[in-house]
């Protein structure tokens, strides 16, 4: 299964990395996205500091509070360096580190609330 993170070990620290890159999934559709049940499971699997890299346009605003909720919640302490974009849901995970940074060419985006509706005048 295709995953939207990857862990890599600091070879000068030793410490946990998490390359977060993707779009962030309540349910996979097709085969990439990871639900926040998968993260909690591997998450666990890691102690000590965390650095999270991120680079997500967002997704799942609930998921995001998931994983958000997670990483508070890591033993260690827990850096979020935005390299890319944090946008709409992934703004919510970056707000989950310690102390989170952002490289001058990165972006953090968030936005109002939105939604789509659907339907004929009954349904409405």
């Amino acid at each position: 299964m295709n995953k939207f993170w990857n862990w890599v070990r600091n070879e000068d620290t030793g410490a946990a990395e998490l390359i977060f890159n993707g779009p962030i999934s309540e349910d996979t559709w097709f085969g990439d996205e990871i639900t926040p049940a998968m993260f909690r499971n591997e998450l666990s699997k890691v102690s000590g500091d965390l650095t999270v890299w991120l680079n997500s346009p967002g997704g799942d605003v609930f998921a995001a509070s998931q994983i958000y909720t997670m990483l508070r919640n890591h033993k260690g302490k827990v850096t979020v360096k935005i390299d890319g974009i944090a946008a709409s849901a992934a703004s919510v995970v970056a707000m989950a580190g310690d102390e989170t940074l952002i490289a001058p060419t990165g972006m953090l985006m968030i936005h109002n609330p939105s939604t789509v509706a659907f339907g004929n005048k009954e349904a409405m």
